[in-house]
């Protein structure tokens, strides 16, 4: 019988179950920390009842760090409100093949309450929201996320027992676009985009970057919840995928001090009917942007700043944001300018803008989502567009990207765009998110204070 590949329906998961080519299913979701998450069970279990009644699990899923403690300060999921269940609704259209797992396929779950209603929090629910308003006003996002990684000989178990210290990266120098350097991973990255290709992706290519070891996937661009879905599956997968090399990868978003990890996502609008609404062929600038897109983009800048916390959720993300490097400063926006924080690319029904500002550690949902709510601000409010930045835009006299996680909050907490964007509940949620974070770093005692501070202070 012909192997699973690409997208399944029950019909045809029922008939490869039949036959013993597929025997598991995993149900899952991603949580706040952008991890895939959920539970395994038989594909016969999962055709009878988790098909159709979703599977349980324990909504403190949604309210721990990233290391699993439980932590205080959740509304939903608490040690007083008992830590009880929320349901994984498998979302049947995302139903996969994982071809790097045996004999399993994989479905993307919506979560909700016992009494089945939405859990808002979800970051998956947070974007379907801001997809939802756009319906409303006729269009529909495309989108694309261009995810980086760096590549380590040393196992995953094998860099914890080192502290992650002293890892070997895939390459020796930096290997950029180059081909020969980077054929020594190829076996990896061979085995990740085939095995993408057959979970129902589209690879469009693999490159070398800067930093040593470091590689990107690109995949084609789809509507925005198919692509956040896929991305989640594809940076899971490749993590697996590494570790049954002897291999690991990061995404962090700054593993060392050299280039950073980013994840560039690339946004469009069409009309529901498959127009082109960004562009307009008569506008008197010559650029061929349409008045929808100048509002759009000019809510993007209005709102960068205030929503940076989706954009860039960890201590580690704000690492990036260092002049000259590939990862932005400004809060500008440029044609083709990749010293901007918003690159303006393509023309006709390919015109879109880059958003450069989140790192590899994005939860992509959020960031997506975030990039709507700004977009649907500047529509709403009618916002013009100021001129595109020329030149350095690291030089630029303008609004800076924020610095750090705790002025990214505390913009968050005090923007009122983000409350009717996605609710007081959801900026509490991800607020408190933040202040986890910040307190277990403040009150870590690193190595780099060690090394100052053990002989010399």
């Amino acid at each position: 019988m012909t192997e699973p590949s690409g997208f399944l329906s029950l019909e045809q998961l029922a008939s490869f179950a039949a036959d013993g080519v597929i025997d598991t299913v995993s149900i899952a979701f991603t949580d706040m920390q952008g991890r895939l998450v959920g539970k395994r069970t038989t594909a016969r279990l999962f055709l009878e009842e988790y098909a159709k009644h979703g599977a349980e699990c324990c909504n403190y899923l949604l309210a721990v760090d990233v290391e699993m403690n439980t932590v205080g300060g959740y509304e939903i999921s608490s040690w007083q409100r008992g830590y009880g269940d929320m349901v994984m609704k498998p979302d049947i259209a995302t139903l996969r093949a994982a071809p790097w797992l045996v004999k399993t396929a994989l479905v993307t779950a919506d979560l909700e309450w016992l009494d089945g209603a939405p859990v808002v929090q979800a970051p998956r629910a947070i974007l379907q929201r801001q997809l939802d308003r756009l319906r409303e006003l006729g269009f529909e996002a495309y989108v694309g996320t261009e995810l980086e990684f760096i590549v380590f000989e040393d196992s995953y178990r094998e860099a914890w027992k080192k502290g992650y210290r002293e890892l070997t990266p895939a390459t020796d120098y930096n290997v950029d676009y180059a081909l020969a350097a980077s054929t020594r991973m190829e076996p990896l990255l061979h085995d990740i985009r085939v095995a993408m290709d057959g979970a129902g992706m589209y690879c469009e290519g693999v490159k070398g970057e800067c930093n040593l070891g470091q590689q990107e996937i690109a995949f084609r661009y789809k509507t925005a919840l198919e692509t956040c879905d896929n991305h989640s599956i594809y940076k899971n997968g490749a993590k697996e995928i590494a570790a049954a090399h002897g291999q690991s990868l990061t995404c962090m978003a700054k593993f060392n001090e050299r280039e950073g990890n980013s994840c560039h996502i690339h946004l469009s609008l069409r009309g529901l009917d498959g127009s082109a609404v960004f562009a307009d062929s008569t506008d008197a600038s010559g650029l061929g942007h349409s008045k929808l897109f100048r509002h759009f983009l000019a809510g993007q800048l209005a709102t960068l700043r205030e929503l940076t916390l989706f954009y860039a959720p960890n201590i580690n993300s704000y690492k990036r944001y260092q002049p000259g490097s590939f990862a932005p400063t400004a809060v500008a926006w440029g044609l083709d300018n990749r010293t901007c924080a918003l690159r303006v690319v393509g023309h006709g029904q390919s015109l879109r803008f880059e958003n450069r500002t989140p790192g590899g550690d994005v939860n992509q949902y959020l960031a997506v989502a975030a990039m709507i709510a700004g977009g649907l601000y500047g529509i709403e409010h009618e916002l013009e567009l100021e001129a595109p930045y020329a030149g350095n835009a690291y030089d630029a006299d303008v609004p800076q990207v924020p610095s750090t996680l705790r002025e990214a909050a505390s913009l968050f907490a005090g923007s009122e765009i983000a409350r009717a964007a996605f609710g007081p509940e959801v900026v509490a949620h991800y607020l408190n998110n933040a202040r986890v974070e910040l307190a277990a770093f403040e009150a870590a005692v690193t190595d780099w204070e060690r090394v100052r501070g053990f002989e010399r202070l």
